[in-house]
């Protein structure tokens, strides 16, 4: 199949499914705004400001204006992970990657609430912030990313990564881990640990190799990353190997967890990396620990002996707790990956369930995208995307949908993806905050 014919199947699939998407989001409001009207003086309370709950908040305003809205998250503003590894590349700075709650209070009239939750009252429907005001509720839904587990792999803690930086939460680790490649010397190592699955963002270590090399490449050609990894295999794998050897021929090498790649032990005085078979000291060490479901679930029963979430995959309302839904990395959301894409779609479905079960009515039956854009440099870029569909009370793959980039491609096709990346990140994010 030629470059044309390849990229005109993809347009063929993502138009059939957007399609089906819009479809889906404007007809169901009016069946609800006809109906029972049960919704007026509803409150459904969002916490968790990012692609899951921003875009709940979002659509569940524009589902049923009768339902108010208050989103609560401790920071003012969003900084987003998908696009922070070009941090790194000097392809973007941290301000592109900025959003404010604007739009959602004014366009919306969302109820954005600055503050932390101390409490989450199960009993009482209600939470509590900060500053003590209690907030009655609804439905609950709770968005709360992940959270590390320090000390996997041993030694690294909080303290540990001003010295590693993980930089998997975009902002001022981000910054640290640019200034350390910054100030490396030409002909550094610079290692990479992804941490075991799962984990936010499947591609992101490996997109990070590709935004490291990129700057390297560049300012410091002499330098090597090390990728020493907790798993076997690794999303998207065979397109990210030809890039690195297509970009960046000997500067990457990948060694898995059955070659001795799993980080086992860190010293930061030292900066070396133990693993079972060997030691690694390096110049700039970006450790990625184990992670779990954020900590106000952990913290308030919602988790599983996993870490994460158990929902009920129709309508992502708590397995354990009821009124209370569960979006994103968080939840056990049947096979979707744990990406914003996910969340952006799994916040869709939620808001629709939320507006039918407040009114007594029963949930549809959902159907969910993702769609993931890796970049390996600045114009060669690699995609993978899928459909799921919820099938015996689990959301599972549709067989035969989306795919991954090909491999056999020319350069102009990578150039392409990687403008479709910035394009879906340009669209993602003013769906969600605009």
């Amino acid at each position: 199949m030629t470059d044309k014919n390849i990229q005109k199947t993809r347009r063929k699939f993502i138009k059939k499914f957007g399609a089906a998407g819009v479809l889906s989001l404007i007809g169901l409001p009016i069946v609800y705004k006809m109906s029972k009207r049960n919704n007026i003086h509803s409150h459904v309370v969002i916490i968790g400001a990012g692609f899951g709950g921003a875009t709940c908040a979002k659509y569940l305003r524009k589902l049923d204006q009768g339902i108010k809205v208050t989103l609560i998250d401790t920071n003012p503003i969003y900084l987003s992970c998908p696009f922070s590894n070009t941090v790194l590349a000097g392809i973007h700075e941290l301000n592109d990657l900025t959003f404010s709650y604007d739009a959602l209070q004014d366009k919306y009239d969302i109820n954005f609430i600055h503050d932390t939750i101390t409490t989450i009252d199960h009993d009482k429907n209600n939470v509590r912030l900060s500053d003590g005001t209690t907030l009655n509720y609804d439905r609950l839904v709770v968005s709360p990313g992940v959270a590390f587990t320090w000390n996997s792999p041993e030694g690294y803690d909080e303290v540990a990564s001003q010295i590693m930086p993980h930089a998997w939460k975009a902002g001022a680790q981000t910054r640290l881990l640019k200034d350390q490649l910054n100030a490396m010397e030409d002909g550094g190592v610079v290692a990479i640990a992804p941490p075991p699955k799962p984990f936010r963002c499947p591609p992101g270590p490996y997109e990070r190799a590709g935004m490291i090399a990129s700057y390297l490449k560049t300012h410091k050609p002499k330098s090597k990353i090390l990728i020493l990894d907790s798993n076997e295999k690794f999303s998207k794998q065979a397109l990210f190997m030809q890039g690195w050897e297509a970009r960046y021929p000997g500067m990457i090498e990948w060694i898995p967890v059955t070659e001795g790649g799993s980080v086992q032990r860190v010293d930061t005085k030292n900066m070396t990396l133990f693993t079972d078979l060997d030691e690694h000291k390096v110049d700039v060490a970006n450790v990625i620990p184990a992670q779990t479901a954020g900590k106000i679930v952990l913290e308030n029963d919602l988790t599983n002996a996993s870490g994460w979430c158990p929902i009920n995959q129709k309508t992502f309302e708590s397995s354990l707790i009821r009124n209370v839904h569960i979006l994103g990395d968080a939840a056990l959301a049947g096979s979707m990956p744990k990406s914003a894409s996910a969340a952006n779609s799994q916040a869709k479905i939620c808001a629709l369930a939320i507006t039918a079960l407040l009114q007594g009515d029963e949930a549809t039956n959902p159907s969910f995208h993702n769609t993931c854009y890796s970049l390996v440099d600045a114009d060669y870029g690699i995609s993978v995307s899928a459909i799921y569909e919820l099938k015996e009370k689990k959301i599972q793959k549709v067989k035969g949908s989306g795919g991954v980039s090909p491999l056999e491609v020319s350069d102009n096709f990578r150039a392409d993806e990687a403008k479709y990346a910035q394009g879906w990140f340009d669209s993602i994010t003013m769906d969600t905050f605009g």
